[in-house]
């Protein structure tokens, strides 16, 4: 796998095996992650760590990954947001767009395309 500069990126998933895998995962080719396992604990970690990009599933309890989405953009400003769910279709590719996802992978994501993804973009208007 390819090293990628460096950055602070939230992984948020109830499934913790799957949200510290993907910590670790990224950890591994150069970014500064954390691993959270519900909304409410992602918010909190989200204010302190400041994260640049956030991997978040959406079928999470109590808080779902559209209503996260919508509360780390009044919180962070304009953090990448990355879905990384089981969920598919037209309805969740127009609720994510809504909810102002940058991209989306359907469970599991290939490690590759997932790094090559959060890579910073060389266009100035991507950003």
């Amino acid at each position: 796998m390819p090293t990628v500069t460096t950055g602070r990126v939230l992984c948020v998933d109830d499934n913790r095996d799957a949200a510290s895998s993907l910590a670790f995962l990224l950890s591994v080719v150069g970014y500064d992650t954390r691993a959270c396992f519900d909304g409410p604990s992602a918010l909190a970690e989200a204010a302190a760590f400041r994260p640049e990009v956030c991997l978040l599933d959406i079928s999470m309890p109590g808080m779902d990954g559209y209503e996260l989405a919508h509360r780390l953009r009044a919180l962070l400003g304009r953090p990448r947001l990355v879905a990384v769910t089981a969920v598919t279709g037209a309805e969740f590719e127009r609720r994510a767009a809504e909810a102002g996802f940058d991209r989306w992978f359907t469970k599991p994501a290939d490690p590759r395309e997932l790094i090559a993804a959060l890579a910073p973009s060389d266009d100035p208007a991507a950003d």
